[in-house]
């Protein structure tokens, strides 16, 4: 795969201008390749250029620049390289037509075909992000060489095709011809196009018209979303068009749910793609349809942000996909009934971005320049940090500037840069100006360190008065620190219902980000009136401190960054944490309770809390929760990290009887029809934690829960690959559930069963049809997660034990062979879960190989060092638990020959 440097880019910045494209596509060439023809008006900007364009063909036909024919004696080394070289360009206007056929792609990239086995229909559609343009069509592929694109498409009569633009047929029917009207200028990444049978759903908000697309197998569904699709479609552009001055830049907003689709959804202007499970045919819970709304209101953030105004390179990830989250969020809260999103974010998206930076391959928000010197590079930033540490940078900005000044410098940076490219600098100086604070060195600290910063309390009792020390500690790798405003909750029990918490106050304080050993400042003032913060320094390398007085008692819980406002880990004092242990499902917010979640969540990852401990807290408080998003993400880390990874796999059973009986907890609770999202996540996470097969199968043969609720074809085939991992199903089994649900979401669940049977032929099916290379056909993108997801499991370590060694190099040669899509399938779902020492010198090994044959690709080896740390975060975590329970044992031997001695010496005196 060929790779864009950024000097590459720059260079060709500044030798061309890029005007317009005209694509041709013909769509009707048969299952593999179809037909491309591009026109490129450009420019050059200075005699005798030269230059390149981008260009994955299967076949290259022809090569015409200002009329003159290029030879092509050297076709097969340009389709190798993926360049067609232009030399000597004149300076002035250029035109270059290239004729070729390109593949289909079965992996999400470039032009995918997929094939609906629910009805043998065929369905196209691009994802030309980041770099796969130029499987499409013939491109000077970089985002800051805009330009206008036309496209036009030749396609079976009987399909729809959907583009950037309006798209109308033109000529008689049966030709299948259509136009997609001129775009503004836009990167060549953001070109979009879907080709097939779709079903569409259309109306019009605005004076533009708005539509929703997806296969035809799933149109019952998505006839019966649509409303609710098209109401947060619509509250979202309204609301954007209330707090941005620039006018929504495109003009149409389709939406299509695509198959086999590798991201969350892509912000093509015009035509936003989104992977087709949002098109919901089995039950959801609320938090599930929140998360799809916030994906709706975060592509169409990237309307103005990304799309309207755009990064000149790939180090500027950040600003779209960091503003879109934040404004995702953000938007749901103020005008859907979607009121407890941050909760959301809080407990089970921002972890994404706590865990990513906190890893060896951890980044800055906005990296510089140079530190993602091509497009390979780039590709990996697509990660927690980009997203989700980016968005609570906002979140802490905005808490920092107010709103209105945000927004302000916003609509300045839209007005300046508005269908060009901008950078960082162009972001601050608009924001600097607005507010008329130093937001440049704000950024430098937020967005160009690394790491986590920590916020510990310590609380002193005297008397009528207590005093809270923050103890402010950057990450022990670099010990960089960083300002933080935040709130301080105070909450007490209630005298009436001691399980209750009710807040005190909420303090606010701004932490400055004091260099280690330094004075830590503080603003505001406490409850009582007096001066906000005492400074007070502590040793150099650990931190800074700020030290806060009050009167009273003190509170039963001091909760730092109550409300969440900004990215940082928070821990408990002792105190505050038996309160927690008491009435944590007792705090009146969700927020609130998200933060505690974070917090245990994090001591138990760096070796602070027991997982036995979390595992206590759940088991006692989510019975008694009501934020579905804070059940899922608690279950959900208990039965992935703590019973799989955390614990030693001697103590795994009876992790998993604790997760279940929190389970059954959660279903006696909501057995009166209160709650479906919350019984439905609780049925979800028993099925996967059972441990016995015969209350499963009782479940699948009467095609229902007792109480509810009735298995339809998710949770049917969930309960099957359970059954299959405890070696209580047959391949009889898979192949009739499959008669039952021939669809592609039941091709993925019978791969994922098969995978999951704990028999040696099994395995060794599983494996050829992700690893083998025997010219055969290749599992799509979808299908290899799929079985990937049901190979590896904790159940079956000893059958498994062969293929540990074997995995790497093979995961090297696929990564390899089929690109970063299946690079990172096979690295995320695919990498063993034995948690030991030899598979951490095997991966280690791998990483480090000499041998250029046996190095993993970079898509691969990102996803590999991440897989690998988290490993060596387990077995430490499993270590402290293991020192732990010798230092309790060590201290009940003692006290054992304490009391021995005791007796004996009672003895000698009785004997006297």
């Amino acid at each position: 795969m060929s790779v864009l440097t950024r000097d590459e880019a720059q260079t060709r910045a500044r030798l061309i201008e890029v005007h317009r494209y005209t694509i041709d596509l013909d769509l009707t060439r048969g299952d593999e390749t179809f037909g491309s023809i591009t026109t490129i008006r450009f420019s050059a900007r200075e005699p005798d250029a030269d230059t390149f364009v981008e260009l994955n063909p299967a076949v290259l036909h022809r090569v015409v620049l200002d009329g003159r024919e290029l030879p092509l004696d050297n076709a097969e080394e340009l389709i190798a390289e993926e360049r067609l070289p232009l030399t000597g360009l004149a300076e002035g206007e250029h035109e270059l037509r290239v004729e070729a056929d390109m593949r289909y792609s079965r992996t999400g990239e470039g032009m995918h075909r997929f094939t609906d086995p629910a009805d043998g229909e065929t369905y196209l559609y691009t994802m030309c992000c980041m770099s796969d343009a130029n499987g499409v069509f013939a491109a000077f592929d970089q985002p800051d060489l805009k330009a206008v694109f036309e496209v036009h498409v030749t396609a079976p009569p009987e399909w729809t095709v959907l583009g950037n633009g309006i798209a109308t047929r033109v000529g008689e029917p049966d030709e299948g011809r259509w136009s997609v009207a001129p775009t503004p200028p836009i990167s060549t990444y953001l070109v979009a196009l879907a080709a097939g049978p779709y079903h569409s759903v259309r109306t019009e908000h605005a004076g533009l018209p708005f539509g929703l697309h997806v296969r035809r197998s799933l149109a019952p569904y998505l006839d019966a979303d649509a409303e609710e699709l098209f109401d947060i479609t619509r509250r979202c552009f309204d609301r954007y068009h209330e707090i941005f001055e620039e006018p929504y830049p495109f003009d149409s907003y389709d939406q299509a749910f695509v198959p086999e689709f590798n991201s969350g959804a892509m912000e093509n202007p015009g035509l936003v793609t989104f992977r087709d499970e949002f098109v919901y045919r089995s039950a959801v819970t609320d938090a599930e349809r929140q998360t799809r709304a916030m994906v709706i209101a975060h592509e169409m953030a990237h309307m103005w942000f990304g799309d309207l105004v755009t990064m000149k390179w790939w180090d500027d990830i950040w600003l779209n996909e960091s503003f879109a989250e934040y404004m995702g969020y953000q938007t749901l809260t103020e005008t859907t009934r979607y009121t407890d999103t941050w909760a959301d974010f809080g407990v089970r998206r921002k972890n994404w971005g706590y865990d990513a930076d906190q890893r060896p391959s951890t980044h800055p928000v906005a990296p510089e320049p140079e530190q993602v010197p091509d497009t390979g590079a780039a590709r990996l930033n697509f990660d927690g940090i980009s997203y989700a540490k980016g968005a609570s940078a906002l979140r802490q900005l905005v808490a920092w500037l107010g709103q209105k000044d945000f927004l302000a410098g916003i609509n300045t940076h839209f007005a300046r840069h508005r269908f060009g490219n901008a950078t960082l600098a162009d972001f601050i100086d608009s924001l600097a100006e607005a507010s008329g604070r130093d937001v440049h060195t704000w950024a430098d600290r937020w967005l160009r360190t690394t790491g986590v910063d920590t916020l510990t309390p310590a609380i002193t009792a005297n008397g009528g008065q207590w005093t809270a020390e923050i103890h402010h500690r950057g990450s022990h790798d670099t010990g960089t620190t960083r300002p933080h405003r935040i709130a301080i909750g105070l909450y007490d029990h209630e005298p009436a219902a001691p399980h209750k918490l009710v807040l005190r106050d909420r303090v606010e304080v701004e932490l400055n980000g004091a260099p280690n050993g330094a004075p830590n400042d503080a603003s505001g003032d406490t409850p009582d009136g007096t001066p906000g913060g005492t400074p007070g320094d502590t040793p150099g390398g650990d931190g800074s401190t700020l030290t806060l007085s009050f009167t009273g008692p003190r509170p039963d819980l001091l909760l730092l960054n109550d409300g969440d406002l900004t990215h940082a880990k928070i821990r408990l004092d002792p105190g505050s944490w038996k309160t927690v242990v008491r009435s944590l499902s007792g705090l009146p917010d969700a927020l609130g309770r998200a933060v505690v979640w974070n917090a245990a969540r994090d001591m138990v990852r760096d070796g602070e809390l027991a997982p036995g401990a979390y595992l206590d807290a759940a088991r006692a408080h989510l019975p008694h929760e009501t934020d579905i998003a804070i059940v899922q993400g608690v279950l959900a880390f208990a039965r992935t990290q703590i019973a799989d990874r955390y614990l030693p796999a001697h103590r795994r059973a009876a992790a998993l009887a604790t997760i279940t009986a929190t389970c059954r907890d959660l279903l006696r609770r909501t057995e009166d029809g209160s709650g479906p999202g919350l019984r439905l996540a609780a049925v979800r996470t028993f099925v996967d934690s059972a441990t016995s097969a015969a209350e499963l199968r009782d479940w699948l043969d009467g095609d229902t829960v007792p109480g509810g609720p009735a298995l339809d074809p998710e949770l049917r085939w969930q309960i099957l690959g359970r059954l299959a991992v405890l070696g209580a199903a047959t391949p009889d089994d898979i192949d009739a559930e499959l008669a039952r649900d021939s669809s592609a979401t039941g091709q993925e669940g019978a791969a994922r069963c098969r995978a999951a049977l704990p028999d040696a032929d099994a395995k060794r099916a599983a494996w050829a049809a992700l690893f083998a290379t025997d010219g055969g056909p290749e599992l799509s993108n979808y299908l290899v997660t799929a079985t990937a997801g049901g190979f590896w499991q904790p159940e079956q370590h000893s059958l498994l034990a062969e293929y540990v060694p074997a995995y790497f190099p093979a995961a090297v040669a696929v990564a390899t062979r089929r690109g970063p899509a299946i690079a990172d399938a096979v690295a995320r779902w695919g990498f063993p879960t034995t948690v030991d020492a030899t598979t951490l010198r095997l991966g280690e090994e791998c990483l480090s190989a000499d041998d250029p044959s046996a190095a993993p690709p970079p898509a691969l080896r990102r996803r590999l060092a991440d897989q690998i740390d988290d490993l060596r975060r387990a077995l430490r975590v499993r270590e402290a638990q293991e020192a732990e329970g010798a230092q309790e044992a060590e201290g009940a031997e003692g006290t054992e020959k304490a009391t021995e001695a005791e007796a004996a010496q009672g003895a000698q005196r009785a004997e006297a």
